[in-house]
């Protein structure tokens, strides 16, 4: 599986997008697009590569993450999977934007549960699905054991772990389920955070100062 990366919006948040280049098929993962810009950079990626979206994962359901999800499900005619969770952050979405002064008009999202242990097919390989509470109630990681790739949203970045100061946060379940979960993945694993630069699981267990 290919993953590609494109940093966006004022917070600097990555927008993955998972791809097969055997059948064309993708997905992409947190598109936090505010500009339409940057929705044409999503758009002229997935149209020169040829790719068919399949579905829309949210890692967790903060502004700078999901201004794009609803956007790009109705384009494609796809679904949105997203932890219940965080249903309380989907419907004050308006109320996230005003915090941070974003003049952004957002429409409901309409998303599909997606609760840890489930598993999601694209191109053939599973998309492993891991609850990694913390940073927000209904966060998620996205493991891909065949390709190596950790989707770790904001639970799991290169040297930290996600902010636990906001609505829902919570720091000792964050560190928990980082150690528990996270970092018990093989450590050549890739870890691709929600801002910042790729990691390796072995890395994060060697050098990163909240995880020690």
């Amino acid at each position: 599986m290919n993953i590609s990366r494109f940093e966006v919006n004022p917070f600097g948040e990555v927008t993955y997008i998972l791809w097969d280049e055997t059948s064309r098929q993708a997905c992409i993962v947190d598109p936090g697009m505010m500009r339409d810009d940057e929705r044409d950079m999503i758009e002229n990626f997935l149209a020169s590569h040829h790719l068919t979206l399949q579905f829309v994962l949210l890692s967790h359901i903060h502004i700078d993450h999901v201004t794009s999800a609803q956007w790009m499900a109705d384009r494609h005619h796809v679904k949105i999977y997203a932890s219940p969770d965080d249903a309380f952050l989907a419907s004050n979405l308006q109320f996230q934007a005003q915090m941070f002064n974003l003049k952004i008009a957002l429409p409901n999202l309409k998303t599909e549960p997606l609760t840890d242990g489930d598993e999601i097919t694209l191109a053939g390989e599973k998309i492993q699905v891991i609850a990694t509470p913390g940073h927000t109630p209904g966060c998620l990681s996205f493991y891909l054991p065949e390709s190596g790739i950790l989707v770790s949203g904001d639970t799991l970045f290169e040297g930290s772990v996600g902010r636990t100061d906001l609505p829902g946060g919570n720091f000792d379940q964050l560190i928990t389920g980082i150690k528990e979960r996270l970092l018990t993945l093989p450590g050549e694993t890739v870890v691709a955070p929600g801002h910042g630069h790729t990691t390796t699981i072995e890395n994060e267990r060697l050098y990163n100062p909240f995880l020690a």
